[in-house]
């Protein structure tokens, strides 16, 4: 099953020796000798490796050499740097992910985390036991028989020793950080929970366990919703046997007269498009179509898990998308909790008719002083950006740079798309106030213009993640179907600008 890294640092350059379970890891500038390597080779074999391995260090080659002779450690792992001073924070991540998939059988793992000529931060270790930590996640609760991972790797827990100067600090360093992967996890999870495990109300109960951490959870029902006008939620509802919940998590870490800072996720646990069915092929992927809940809800937990101070809205709409005899047709009326109308001509096109509710709710209840939202809203995105960036849409360049800065920092990357008012008039219905449906082209801004007529002037970002939080390429720090996209990201977010 998952494998348990634990970690710890030390300013000690020592070797954890032991029979078939030692590995130290060095790392190997592209030009330059290998600090701390007599500790861990006193016959100076390395360098004779690296030169028959014609190994050049370039950033993520690796190196194993087995039972080297008269060393302590059975084996030593070499990391290829590159250049040291354009390795950037994101880089040490990529690095610690690199490692973790080298572990083999390994029980007891040294990292020696220094470079000659080169000063490796605090920061930059924690970043390393990060890329550790997300690397080593794998979902496998549904699996009966343990099974060896990728490179051999076996199940079972690992000892991480990382040996910086900085060890206090780093260790320091390394608690907010590890807040962080706990949200990346419990959002990866979330997302990668079968859609018969996790309804509605299994998320409901998922998202209330933050009350441990301190976050006070509220769950609203369908009784509620309706009596508070919440018809485009509803509709989407309205065809499944299992129940919607609107789930409000709140954060208070910051002074009392502070306004809330907000985030909405789109919480559709199985998407099958409803009366508009979607094709048989990958409808299995629509368990995913909640990756915007997960995030918020494994914000919070990242937020909360620190101690965060700012305070935070996160709500989550928590529905299904089913075709029975009592689902919404295309052509239906609804009226969303703003009282503007909406004709519904795909029923597909179904998270922004919740976020319509979701939204104007939290505006409305909390005056928060910035709402940012998260939907794995359209495929039209990820014909514009593919997989490798979330489309970004706002009505605050502030807002959106940030969001942008943030996004560079973490890897977790954004790119602006436009609004304007030609796309808007693509969303007039001459049957209601609305349509949730434009033309062919443009579908990831027609799809925010839709929701920005439920944020007043609040400043609002919405991030289409339908690209990145789902079935994302591959990368050294994630080999999950979900990757928990947006979780670093907000939490950096709020860390680098909204916490006093």
């Amino acid at each position: 099953m998952s494998r348990t890294v634990e970690i710890s640092f030390s300013r000690t350059p020592k070797t954890i020796p032991g029979a078939g379970t030692g590995l130290a890891v060095l790392l190997v500038p592209e030009r330059g000798g290998i600090a701390e390597a007599v500790a861990v080779d006193p016959a100076n074999r390395i360098e004779r490796a690296i030169e028959v391995a014609e190994f050049k260090g370039k950033p993520m080659a690796t190196l194993d050499i087995i039972a080297p002779a008269d060393s302590p450690a059975d084996r030593i792992l070499l990391v290829g740097v590159g250049d040291p001073k354009t390795v950037t924070e994101h880089d040490w991540a990529r690095l610690g992910g690199q490692m973790c998939s080298k572990f083999g059988k390994a029980r007891k793992v040294t990292i020696h985390l220094s470079l000659q000529g080169a000063e490796i931060s605090a920061a930059d270790a924690a970043q390393v036991a990060m890329g550790i930590l997300l690397r080593a996640y794998r979902f496998d609760r549904y699996k009966t028989k343990a099974e060896e991972g990728e490179n051999g790797a076996e199940t079972g827990a690992v000892k991480v020793v990382i040996v910086t100067p900085a060890a206090a600090a780093a260790k320091k360093a390394f608690e907010e950080v590890e807040a962080a992967v706990g949200g990346v996890t419990l959002a990866r999870d979330l997302v990668n929970e079968p859609a018969n495990m996790l309804g509605p109300l299994e998320f409901a109960d998922r998202a209330k366990e933050l009350s441990g951490l301190g976050v006070k959870v509220e769950i609203l029902t369908e009784k509620e919703m309706r009596k508070l006008g919440m018809g485009a939620l509803l509709g989407v509802a309205q065809g499944s046997a299992r129940p919607p919940r609107l789930v409000v998590m709140q954060w208070n870490g910051g002074k009392a007269k502070d306004k809330p800072i907000a985030f909405i996720g789109k919480g559709v646990v199985f998407d099958t498009g409803g009366i508009s069915m979607k094709p048989a092929g990958g409808m299995e992927d629509m368990k995913g179509d909640m990756g915007g809940a997960a995030a918020v809800t494994g914000l919070l937990h990242a937020l909360a898990t620190r101690k965060a101070k700012a305070n935070v809205v996160g709500v989550i709409g928590l529905v299904e998308n089913m075709p029975d005899g009592q689902a919404q047709r295309p052509g239906d009326i609804v009226t969303s909790m703003s009282g503007q109308t909406i004709e519904v001509l795909n029923t597909d096109a179904e998270g922004r008719l919740l976020l319509a509710d979701a939204l104007w709710y939290c505006n409305d209840r909390f005056q928060p002083k910035l709402m940012i939202n998260l939907a794995t809203l359209t495929g039209a995105v990820m014909v514009a950006l593919g997989h490798y960036h979330a489309g970004l849409f706002s009505n605050n360049d502030e807002l959106a740079e940030r969001l942008t800065a943030a996004g560079t920092a973490t890897a977790e990357r954004v790119w602006r798309l436009p609004l304007g008012p030609e796309y808007d008039k693509l969303i007039d219905s001459k049957n209601a106030d609305m349509k949730n449906i434009g033309g062919r082209h443009g579908g990831a801004i027609i799809a925010a213009q839709f929701l920005q007529r439920f944020v007043k002037d609040t400043p609002w970002a919405h991030l289409d993640i339908a690209g990145t939080a789902i079935g994302s390429p591959a990368t050294e720090i994630n080999r999950s179907w979900a990757s928990g996209f947006g979780v670093r990201l907000l939490d950096r977010l709020v860390r680098d600008y909204y916490e006093g």
